[in-house]
């Protein structure tokens, strides 16, 4: 993960290009340099002892309540739980709800819900509390005003009084200032308003630093409302974070809240920014390449546990070949040393194959729990357990990556579509085989064969199917479906008795008849 690690004095900062100002952290910092690659870097400061309680890790996931947990933020959660509690810190969950307009209360209840699913558990914030609370920036509006005003004072910041459509002028003039000149001009700064420096109401207040390349940003709306960078700054630090971790996006934030934290006096907490993830075409992961959000896939069956070791490994890995992870081990082994720096890609067959191990790995008991209350509630079964459910699932399990799976898998196993296995392609020489003659008639006696040509004609008969499970567990489980009253009548089931009884009424002669039109229809086709 790229790093700066800088306790700068920031007031000697002048009128310096990005790339000046990011050499300047560097040859006035007494820390190390890691690493410095393109835009992958972070600045942090030493912490201070009141930066939290002993020096204990602090760390936190501020989600915004606009829409459903997305799979980068739920790796960003979970990237901050493993990093506090192989520390013995602290995780703390804040809701950045100062979007007034998009955030509502059940896209938060959602997001908790996700986060409990994933057993991602929370120290401090909704419904648990804490020492640092209220844990919704929209109840934390007075604390903003209170240190707006502390800056106000100081000098640090000024009141803007342009009206909106000055304002817009003024970004016009910069964009068209920007497009003709090799100077970078910051849209939206106010020179008129930081020469002024009325005193009364206004507009936004802009932090004020002379830094062009930075130029003048907005703090406070006029309506109140704090801005993203200053209500994070006043939060991490009043909540005593020690340590950032979040998505690389963030990184232009970085810089603008640094001056805030210097302004206001605080001990800078330790950044670390983690790359995106992506799609296999290398794009950002989007709703169009499908399921993005933990509720989709949950609802799609997939296991917590698999989603956790997942989202582990998009980015991080413990140096070793092992791919499958319970969260107690990635506590114990979890670094963020070990997160790269390039992006990762998301591959949701891996993804699957991964929660197939991790749905075949659970406990027997609860296993069983699971498909049969699932079973039942499908309406297939009568029963969530006894002895039937545990043999069928024993049956049945290999090869299953979904629980939705599962449903499908049992109704398919009590069918018996003998027909439409005999009229297939795939059917064919089973009946060219002269299956009515060796088995309906003359079955019991020794007919001299072994292996496929033994058991395939006798699967297809009692099972109505040319694959499946070992064949002397599903007779025994086709006949226990039949006689302990388990299945329900909703189900699709065919009893070994109704199985005979169709056998004995198949006309094997139009079935010969039927392969051989077939053959001739598919032969008169031009290639």
């Amino acid at each position: 993960m790229a790093s700066i690690l800088a306790g700068t004095p920031w007031m000697r900062i002048g009128t310096l290009t990005m790339l000046e100002l990011y050499r300047s952290i560097l040859r006035q910092s007494s820390s190390s340099v890691y690493y410095c690659k393109r835009r992958r870097f972070s600045v942090s400061a030493s912490l201070s002892k009141n930066s939290s309680k002993d020096g204990e890790v602090r760390v936190r996931f501020a989600p915004s309540p606009t829409g459903n947990l997305h799979v980068g933020g739920a790796r960003t959660a979970l990237f901050n739980y493993l990093f506090a509690r192989s520390k013995g810190g602290k995780f703390v969950l804040r809701i950045e709800d100062t979007d007034l307009e998009r955030s509502t209360r059940e896209s938060e209840d959602a997001v908790l819900q996700d986060l409990s699913w994933l057993g991602l558990d929370w120290d401090e914030g909704p419904g648990v509390g804490g020492d640092y609370g209220p844990y919704r920036q929209s109840e934390r509006n007075s604390l903003y005003k209170q240190y707006a005003d502390k800056l106000l004072e100081s000098g640090h910041v000024y009141r803007c009084f342009c009206t909106n459509e000055e304002l817009e002028k003024m970004k016009e003039i910069a964009k068209l200032k920007q497009a003709t000149s090799s100077l970078q001009w910051k849209v939206g700064h106010c020179n008129r308003c930081r020469s002024a420096r009325r005193v009364g109401k206004g507009n936004p207040l802009h932090v004020s630093w002379n830094l062009d390349t930075l130029g003048d940003f907005v703090i406070m709306r006029s309506n109140g409302q704090p801005v993203y960078n200053f209500c994070v700054t006043v939060d991490d630090a009043t909540m005593a974070i020690s340590h950032v971790i979040r998505a690389e996006e963030h990184l232009p934030n970085t810089l603008r809240q640094a001056l805030i934290y210097k302004a206001l006096g605080f001990s800078m907490p330790y950044f670390a920014h983690v790359s995106l993830i992506l799609a296999p075409d290398r794009s950002k992961l989007s709703k169009r390449h499908g399921a993005t959000s933990v509720g989709q896939f949950r609802e799609m069956g997939y296991l917590p546990q698999a989603m956790v070791n997942y989202l582990a490994l998009l980015g991080w890995g413990d140096g070793t070949e092992n791919e499958l992870f319970t969260l107690e081990e990635l506590v114990e082994k979890f670094t963020i040393g070990r997160v790269n720096k390039s992006g990762a890609i998301f591959d949701s067959t891996k993804l699957r194959w991964m929660n197939g191990q991790h749905l075949r790995a659970l406990p027997s008991e609860e296993l069983t729990k699971l498909i049969g209350e699932r079973w039942k509630s499908a309406g297939i079964l009568t029963k969530s357990e006894g002895p039937f459910v545990d043999e069928a699932i024993q049956l049945l399990k290999d090869g299953i990556d979904l629980v939705p799976d599962w449903d499908k898998a049992l109704s398919n196993f009590l069918s018996y579509p003998l027909h439409a296995t005999l009229t297939s392609p795939e059917g064919k020489t089973i009946v060219e085989d002269k299956l009515s003659e060796k088995w309906v008639k003359s079955f019991g006696k020794s007919l001299k064969r072994k292996g496929k040509s033994l058991f395939m004609p006798l699967r297809v008969l009692l099972t109505g199917k040319l694959h499946g499970p070992d064949m002397g567990a599903s007779i025994l489980l086709i006949h226990k479906a039949g006689t302990h009253g388990v299945v329900s009548s909703q189900a699709e089931f065919v009893t070994l008795d109704e199985r005979f009884k169709m056998l004995r009424q198949v006309d094997w002669e139009a079935l010969n008849k039927d392969q051989l039109a077939l053959e001739s229809a598919a032969a008169a086709m031009p290639n």
